[in-house]
């Protein structure tokens, strides 16, 4: 009898405690017990968490067939509850035709001559920074992760709102810290019944949410109040000017809200993080800082802000950007929930018995299969020809596939003007000889924070003091 199925062989599975499986040693340290399942394993490994079969993917043809060749095949996974809580059903959350839709109507806002109305707002931002850490007492280390946050929080509120909203936002900065730090916890929460739980945390959280929801909300009804021919050049004002070339419909308030509070929290949470981790990495290899800087010279001189046009030149800052979020991805673990079973290579992944499929960047990003030093910061990773020798889905700091990172590219101009003007201004050294470890949680933070000795450049000419 001829048969079309292909052989399938067993996936390899972790032996793990009665009903928790493996959820304890995840919980621990997930950046560990991850990298242990890489070292084991070359393809498909699986393992139990709180009674569900997690299918863990370690090769980038699996993560292209999961987000782009068999993406309608997969939802996002359970985890995404946590994000949802506040996010409510934005890009980020949202699926099936409403994603679609929503995709198609945020889409244009994010297109590179409309991000370019956006340049001379971070540049201002980071000149601010500059000045007043020029006007600080700089002999004790920075803490920088909490420098970049703000800074990063100080570039979305004026790329979404314009300047004119900034001391609102400013007055929910609690708010967002309470924000994030309860979803960081809830993250690792394998018990999701408890997060309605009328807890102290809980009963602050919600708190929290209503009174950012409820300032996001009046911008939004100040700007529906404006005369039609006011025109704003900001992300809110392109997201409630553009419709749905299929229906001719705009976003409601509600649609606006979570749009606007995912590019809010999403984007500078993450950029934040990248640009300590960068600072972190740049301290402590001055010879690609000189490197860097040569370029800057090159591109912009000692005074010139960066548009445009001259961050396509900045070809190496991109390489350090792109390093950077290959050692510590922001995203450094998604998971999909598979809709039907589906095949991978010789191995089988069979639903309703499989729960969820996780895809971790972080572990691709590390894999000595496709990188040539692994743990080491060397931005010729990136150089052109090594990029064309790679598999695509070996790096994906922004995802990949149909719901590949809508702001990627905000990111990456954020990125290199920050990056650009700050180390063109000052020296960064090490606080101290202690290496900053990953805390994986929602995004990759440096753990307890990161700290890092901050100097003003002399420039060329000056005085020796």
């Amino acid at each position: 009898m001829v048969t079309d199925e292909k052989p399938t062989k067993p996936i390899p599975k972790l032996k793990g405690l009665p009903f928790l499986g493996s959820t304890l040693d995840f919980a621990r340290d997930p950046l560990a017990f991850l990298t242990g399942l890489q070292k084991n394993y070359d393809r498909l490994v699986q393992f139990d968490a709180v009674g569900r079969l997690i299918t863990l993917t370690l090769t980038p043809e699996d993560a292209k067939h999961i987000l782009q060749e068999n993406n309608r095949n997969y939802v996002k996974s359970a985890a995404y509850d946590v994000l949802k809580m506040f996010l409510g059903n934005g890009l980020l959350n949202s699926e099936g035709d409403f994603w679609r839709r929503q995709r198609r109507l945020a889409q244009p806002a994010f297109h590179k001559q409309r991000l370019a109305l956006l340049v001379e707002g971070m540049n201002r931002e980071t000149a601010g920074l500059m000045a007043n850490w020029k006007n600080r007492d700089l002999s004790e280390p920075l803490l920088i992760s909490e420098e970049m946050m703000q800074l990063a929080l100080a570039v979305v509120t004026r790329s979404l709102f314009s300047s004119d909203v900034k001391n609102h936002l400013e007055n929910v900065s609690e708010a967002i810290t309470i924000i994030i730090q309860t979803a960081y916890k809830e993250i690792f929460n394998f018990f999701p019944a408890t997060r309605n739980w009328p807890t102290p945390r809980t009963i602050r959280y919600r708190r929290a949410v209503r009174k950012t929801e409820a300032i996001i909300y009046e911008i939004i009804e100040q700007r529906r109040r404006e005369p039609a021919e006011t025109r704003h050049d900001d992300l809110l004002g392109m997201l409630m000017e553009t419709r749905d070339d299929e229906t001719g419909e705009q976003m409601t308030n509600q649609q606006l809200r979570d749009e606007v509070t995912t590019i809010f929290m999403a984007g500078h949470e993450t950029t934040a993080n990248a640009l300590s981790w960068a600072f972190y990495l740049l301290a402590n290899h001055p010879n690609v800082t000189e490197k860097l800087r040569e370029e800057i010279n090159r591109v912009l001189g000692p005074t010139d802000l960066p548009t445009m046009e001259t961050l396509r030149e900045l070809t190496y800052t991109t390489q350090v950007i792109q390093e950077t979020m290959r050692l510590y991805p922001p995203a450094w673990i998604f998971g999909r929930q598979p809709l039907h079973s589906d095949q991978f290579g010789d191995y089988r992944v069979e639903v309703p018995k499989a729960d969820g499929m996780l895809i971790c960047p972080y572990l691709l990003h590390r894999d000595p299969r496709y990188w040539e030093k692994p743990e080491a910061f060397d931005p010729e990773h990136f150089l052109p020809e090594r990029v064309k020798n790679r598999p695509t889905y070996a790096y994906l700091p922004f995802g990949g596939g149909p719901r590949l990172c809508i702001g990627n590219n905000f990111a990456m101009m954020e990125m290199q003007i920050v990056l650009t003007l700050l180390i063109r201004e000052f020296d960064f050294r090490p606080a101290d000889s202690k290496t900053v470890e990953p805390e994986p949680g929602i995004t990759l933070r440096p753990k307890g924070g990161l700290r890092l000795r901050v100097q003003a450049r002399r420039k060329a000419g000056s005085p020796v003091s």
